[in-house]
């Protein structure tokens, strides 16, 4: 990938949000630069289009201050090529994608083209959530009615929605999908009611669409007019036999504002949650990222990144982008020092947006105990619980050794750590509630 084009895209990913740059520039693929143009290649005319038409003056602006000068774009749509193509980590390279197909009408955002079930890292932290969508997928409305996917920013939930929608139209191109984010489908409330159209909104959605595709549903919470429009889309697809899902940062009971009619709806069908990816997944995300950008990966390079940004595969994604480009402009081969130079801002934020101590705070305001008494000696179970759950959360979710967690833990032997590990491991894999309680720990956690 050129150097110019790099830094062009950590200078658009600044500006943009995490979801617009993973769907709309993440998929450019540089093809050359000559004569004052940068040229960008596609696999779909439409998804082409819908970049020209709405991003253009920001790829001008980037490539320009990447460059040092003044530079044109120009968007160009090619067949995919075999490094291109889909990489399941669950069995063998897939035959070429079909071309992308847009939502059902042109307002709509566009489909992510890479955002296909066939090159989705299936592990342990999402392989039910993957399970599920692609069951809705093959079956649409017949397997689970709504489908609701929650867990937090950058774990794929966007990418499992997209799959969804390609999935079903690749099956049944007449089938008319609607993707549309919460915060677009509340746009178009206040658009539709500026301009007296709701007959129209009501329309497109409740009589024009066969499945329904929201993104972030929990931006609805707190919008009255927007969560009754939605009340009654809603009531209207499931009673068509319409196909729904939806995703959330949280569970729908824990989603502050919203509706409790609309929290029963989300509970009908089936809910499956997407947690951060283990270790070995999130070396898979990165070869299977490397593999398709085009940089060269060494092994020491993706466990080094993987085992220091583990919460969110975006910020993942993004430090391999970062670190090729910095590799790139200063003519050095990619090696820890140099990863460590590269990143070091993203890594010191890393350490100081979660401690053991943060963690303990955490803790000990859900469990309604004091923070001296998860650090203390007592063995009561109203404070050895949270405790083990404490421990449990620091040696997953920081770089802390068993000892030095015992340490901050009132000066525990680090076999005590272990033992208090390993019992909530078991207990979350037997115990509903204690997995609960964790799974709600962690999605309190900084991303």
């Amino acid at each position: 990938m050129n150097a110019i084009w790099q830094a062009a895209l950590e200078s658009i990913r600044s500006r943009v949000t995490g979801e617009n740059f993973a769907t709309y520039f993440e998929p450019l693929r540089f093809v050359g630069l000559d004569a004052g143009v940068l040229r960008l290649e596609v696999d779909d005319p439409f998804f082409g289009d819908w970049v020209r038409d709405h991003y253009t003056d920001l790829l001008r602006a980037a490539a320009a201050h990447a460059a040092g000068g003044e530079l044109d774009v120009e968007i160009v749509v090619g067949a995919p090529a075999p490094l291109r193509q889909a990489i399941a980590v669950t069995g063998p390279v897939a035959e070429a994608p079909p071309e992308p197909r847009p939502a059902a009408d042109d307002s709509q955002f566009p489909l992510n083209p890479f955002y296909r079930f066939e090159n989705f890292v299936v592990g342990p932290s999402n392989q039910f959530a993957h399970a599920a969508s692609e069951s809705v997928a093959n079956q649409p409305a017949r397997a689970y009615n709504p489908l609701f996917i929650y867990g937090g920013t950058g774990l794929g939930k966007t990418h499992l929605l997209h799959a969804i929608a390609h999935r079903i139209l690749e099956r049944d191109p007449s089938q008319r999908v609607t993707y549309v984010s919460g915060e677009e489908f509340t746009n178009q409330v206040v658009k539709g009611i500026s301009r007296q159209e709701m007959d129209k909104f009501r329309e497109r959605y409740r009589a024009g669409c066969d499945v329904l595709l929201v993104d972030d549903v929990h931006v609805l919470a707190g919008r009255e007019r927007t969560q009754e429009e939605f009340f009654y889309t809603f009531n209207a697809l499931h009673a068509a036999q319409k196909q729904i899902v939806l995703t959330s940062d949280k569970f729908p009971q824990e989603i502050p504002g919203l509706e409790e009619r609309l929290r029963s709806r989300f509970q009908w069908g089936l809910i499956a949650d997407i947690k951060a990816p283990e270790l070995e997944t999130r070396v898979a995300i990165l070869k299977r990222k490397a593999e398709r950008d085009r940089i060269d990966l060494p092994d020491e390079i993706a466990f080094f990144l993987a085992q220091n940004i583990w919460r969110n595969v975006r910020a993942l994604e993004g430090a391999l982008i970062q670190l090729a480009a910095y590799a790139s402009l200063t003519g050095r081969p990619l090696t820890q020092g140099l990863a460590r130079e590269a990143l070091r801002y993203l890594l010191e934020s890393q350490d100081k947006a979660l401690t053991v101590e943060s963690i303990q705070k955490l803790v000990a305001e859900h469990f309604d105990v004091k923070v001296a008494d998860l650090r203390g000696q007592r063995r009561h179970r109203v404070i050895a619980h949270p405790r083990s759950i404490a421990m449990y959360l620091c040696r997953k979710h920081t770089q802390a050794s068993f000892p030095q967690i015992g340490e901050r833990f009132g000066g525990k032997d680090h076999s005590t750590v272990i033992a208090a590990v390993r019992k909530v491991e078991k207990a979350i894999g037997s115990d509903p509630a204690v997995r609960n309680e964790v799974e709600a720990l962690e999605r309190k956690l900084p991303r």
